[in-house]
């Protein structure tokens, strides 16, 4: 009982330092900003702030759908039964920790340069890390540091946030590329009698429902990571081109490199399940289908015609998660990084 208290106060601390965070931004672009360098200086942390918060509700949001999708790989027809299957579900979990850890230590390597950098020139001057609106005088230096050190706090968290949901909603990715894997293995051995064959229809069926399922559900939060993602590195290229190349420069390097890893991390493995989809055609024509019996040759059929439609996965229904709609997006960002220049200059 203690830690489910524990739980929930823990969970209301964070919403209140996300959302304490973003909502005086929002109000600093609405009140006080009044031209294209002060917008793009509070711009790009804004929208990190926005998805923050907004994974934050999708994710306490699908807490329950969460916990279904994870049971469901524990039953069957997702559970592996044997070595060789065992092995499969063993090298695409690794391949998700090793990703997590690699993005975690990307994404708080760039808030401990941003925290380093700042204590280093913004704190010695008395200037926040980041602007933001106040309906207080913060020249006091106990307000000015609790302020400081709660927008560190609160970036810091956000950033866990964001780690949490990435890699959560991309090891779910893998995890149908895993099981199409694992179909593959059990319809190699149908030819020895091994497996029912009828049981690959449904596993197939299932897998299906499965990818349906985990857009359904974070369709929104992927839709919202496009925009944001277009956005912020739009907004950087700005501020990068603005600015001499000096120690500041890094923090917005690493962060450029962070929003680019976030989205394409969506896109690459949205494009590998597509491609495992495809591929489970071709395997199926190299088991020598042909020579099989008239009912297990229907129900290869069956598994033929369903995979003709790759397993795509959306933002909303309007961008598939691929490597064009990634080119898409930095193609989008350079554009309105060139409207935002000819703004300055004129």
């Amino acid at each position: 009982m203690y830690k489910r208290v524990i739980y929930n106060i823990y969970t209301v601390f964070v919403i209140l330092l996300l959302f304490t965070f973003m909502l005086p931004q929002l109000m600093d672009v609405v009140l006080n900003v009044d031209n294209t360098d002060d917008f793009t200086d509070t711009f790009y942390i804004l929208l990190a702030m926005i998805i923050s918060c907004c994974k934050m509700v999708g994710l306490l949001i699908n807490r329950k759908n969460i916990e279904i999708l994870t049971n469901i790989l524990t039953q069957k027809p997702f559970i592996p039964l044997e070595a060789d299957e065992i092995k499969i579900r063993q090298k695409f979990d690794k391949t998700i920790q090793i990703n997590t850890l690699r993005y975690t230590v990307l994404v708080e390597a760039t808030c401990a340069c941003v925290a380093l950098t700042s204590l280093f020139t913004d704190f010695r001057k008395g200037n926040l890390t980041y602007r933001e609106w106040t309906p207080y005088n913060y020249t006091s230096e106990a307000i000015f540091c609790v302020i400081y050190v709660r927008q560190l706090i609160s970036t810091t968290i956000g950033s866990m946030v964001n780690v949490a949901c990435d890699s959560l909603i991309c090891g779910l990715l893998l995890h149908v590329c895993c099981q199409i894997e694992i179909l593959e293995c059990r319809l190699k051995k149908i030819s020895h009698g091994q497996n029912s064959l009828r049981d690959c229809v449904r596993q197939h069926d299932c897998i299906f429902k499965f990818a349906f399922m985990i857009n359904e559900k974070f369709k929104i939060i992927i839709a919202i990571q496009f925009v944001v993602s277009t956005l912020v590195v739009c907004s950087n290229l700005y501020q990068l081109a603005k600015v001499t190349l000096s120690a500041q420069c890094f923090p917005l390097i690493l962060y450029t490199c962070s929003m680019l890893t976030q989205i394409l991390i969506y896109c690459w493995y949205g494009n590998e399940v597509k491609l495992k989809s495809v591929e489970l055609v071709t395997n199926i024509f190299e088991m020598g289908w042909l020579t099989m019996k008239e009912s297990k040759r229907q129900n290869l059929l069956i598994i033929m015609n369903r995979s003709l439609i790759p397993i795509e996965f959306s933002s909303a229904y309007i961008l598939t998660m691929n490597l064009d709609s990634f080119v898409s997006l930095l193609k989008t960002s350079y554009s309105a990084f060139n409207l935002l220049q000819q703004m300055r200059t004129t």
